[in-house]
C-alpha cells in the first residue's frame, strides 16, 4: 500500500536563520509592557481631531480660545482632546495669568509629526 504524499507549503519549509540567532534577537525585542505603551501612544495619534490640534501647535503655541477658533469646535471637546494630549505627554501647557497656552511637548513629538506628513505625502 502506497503511503500518502504530503504536500510541503512555503510555511512548513524551514526557515534558513539559527536558532541561536533567533534567540540573541529575541532578547533585543521591545518586552511587552514597552509594547503596550507605544500602541497607546499610536491610539493618541489615530484620531483626527487630535493631530489637527498638533498640527495647529506645530505653528504656534494657542490657547484653548484659539484653538476652538481655528477648529470650529466647542471649547469642551477641545479640552477633553488636549486632556488625552497632555496625559500622553505630546503637548504641555504654560500658564500666563488666567490663561493657559499648549504647545507641542518636545521636538521628538514635532519630528514624528513632520516625518509621518512627510511620508503620506511622498506616497
Amino acid at each position: 500500500m502506497d503511503k500518502p504524499v504530503k504536500t510541503i507549503n512555503k510555511y512548513d519549509a524551514a526557515c534558513p536563520e539559527e536558532e541561536a540567532n533567533l534567540q540573541s534577537l529575541s532578547t533585543s525585542l521591545m518586552d511587552q509592557e514597552t509594547s503596550s505603551e507605544m500602541a497607546n501612544w499610536f491610539k493618541t495619534f489615530s484620531d483626527p481631531t487630535r493631530l489637527r490640534i498638533m498640527d495647529a501647535l506645530l505653528q504656534k503655541e494657542l490657547c484653548v480660545q484659539d484653538l476652538t477658533v481655528l477648529l470650529d469646535m466647542g471649547q469642551s471637546a477641545i479640552s477633553h482632546q488636549l486632556r488625552t494630549l497632555r496625559n500622553m505627554r505630546i503637548v504641555k501647557r504654560r500658564k500666563e495669568g488666567k490663561t493657559v497656552f499648549y504647545s507641542l511637548d518636545d521636538e521628538h513629538i514635532e519630528q514624528i509629526f513632520l516625518q509621518t506628513l512627510q511620508h503620506i505625502k511622498h506616497g
